[in-house]
């Protein structure tokens, strides 16, 4: 069956059976519980994806999903255009290509036994050793209707109704930790609930209070919002939350069509086996990837090139200073995937439109659109 982009079968994914070493753990906040015999339908693991070395065009969209993937620091990445551009395609696609990651066993946040604890009520304050396992990245999706409790985690009240305990039950914040969360038509979600992800995605970390509970626990993930305008336009203040802003349309050259049309209906009739001749492909992108990540700490940023970020947001009237700092991490992200040595001016120039495009204020004489007119500015101060 074919559901979002994504081929699935009718076996039961592990995480479907009871653990008899579910976590419990008593402390003062309340008890922690992971659910028992629940399949958590949320996450998003699925044996056959469409591979994200087989999407057609969108090269702004693919760029910026793997600097997102390279430097999750950069901020999330928001997704604006037609319907059927493949933007839940490309999501799925690249979780499904990034390695898996070690994780504590029974942790319901999926903490990294290498690093310390920290806020994980799960994890802090144990002597005893922390078994790993590997685990695929988690791909949370956030239903539309989803509630406040539902996202944020709540009092488990079967918990209490049967046994008189408090009990915590974690909420999508909690499955999305070092993976990722998406949200379609996230123009059209609650501005408290945008509002919400917005900040937990900024600190790191979910402060729940709840009947007397008092939760932190750790909610690192890549923010990854999706939508059409037409529907309706997120508020100023939310699209500067998010790093970086894309554009997206419905291809109209014949050549490009055909293709998408080809290699959607190759993979709907035969998932595997298209799947397979894309797999070298996605391998190769999972190791650049990789590489990424590691020379990413050590990329230099020339003060030249910082000087020019600065003096292109100027031009641009961006206000505050995010703009500069999403610009560098950006450039530099670019630079690490690219395999550059150090961070230069067509790094720039390549992610400016989507780190300052949903940063401008709105020019009523202006009637080119927000693109066009970091088009402009790029020219005028980095050059062509």
């Amino acid at each position: 069956m074919i559901v979002n982009g994504t081929a699935r079968t009718t076996s039961l994914p592990s995480n479907a059976h009871p653990r008899p070493e579910a976590a419990e753990r008593d402390a003062s906040q309340g008890i922690l519980r992971k659910p028992r015999g629940d399949p958590e339908p949320s996450i998003t693991a699925p044996p056959i994806t469409f591979p994200f070395s087989a999407i057609v065009g969108q090269d702004e969209m693919r760029r910026a999903l793997m600097i997102a993937a390279v430097d999750p620091s950069v901020g999330g990445v928001l997704v604006f255009g037609d319907r059927g551009t493949g933007k839940s395609t490309a999501i799925r696609g690249l979780a499904a290509l990034l390695p898996p990651m070690k994780a504590v066993v029974g942790c319901p946040y999926s903490c990294d036994p290498g690093k310390p604890a920290g806020e994980c009520p799960h994890c802090s304050g144990r002597s005893d050793a922390r078994k790993s396992h590997l685990a695929p990245v988690p791909v949370v999706d956030l239903p539309l209707g989803a509630t406040e409790d539902r996202v944020v985690g709540a009092l488990d009240l079967e918990r209490a109704l049967t046994r008189g305990e408090k009990a915590f039950e974690p909420g999508l914040l909690a499955r999305a930790n070092r993976g990722f969360l998406y949200i379609d038509e996230v123009n059209l979600l609650d501005d408290h609930l945008v509002d919400l992800l917005l900040d937990v995605a900024a600190s790191g970390i979910n402060t729940v209070e709840r009947e007397g509970l008092s939760i932190r626990h750790p909610a690192k993930f890549v923010l990854v919002g999706s939508g059409n305008p037409e529907e309706g336009e997120l508020r100023p203040q939310l699209l500067d939350r998010f790093g970086l802003a894309v554009e997206v349309t419905t291809p109209t050259d014949l050549p490009t069509r055909i293709d998408v049309v080809r290699r959607r209906d190759a993979y709907e009739r035969d998932p595997a086996g298209f799947c397979a001749g894309y797999a070298k492909a996605d391998r190769a992108l999972q190791k650049r990837l990789t590489a990424a990540r590691a020379r990413l700490a050590g990329l230099d940023m020339p003060d030249a090139t910082l000087e020019a970020a600065a003096r292109l947001c100027l031009a641009l009237g961006t206000d505050g200073l995010r703009g500069e700092l999403t610009l560098m991490r950006t450039a530099r992200a670019l630079a690490a995937y690219e395999g550059a040595d150090t961070v230069g001016i067509d790094h720039l120039r390549q992610v400016a439109p989507s780190a300052l495009r949903h940063r401008l204020r709105r020019n009523p004489l202006d009637e080119s659109g927000s693109t066009a007119r970091v088009a402009r500015a790029v020219t005028e101060v980095l050059g062509s």
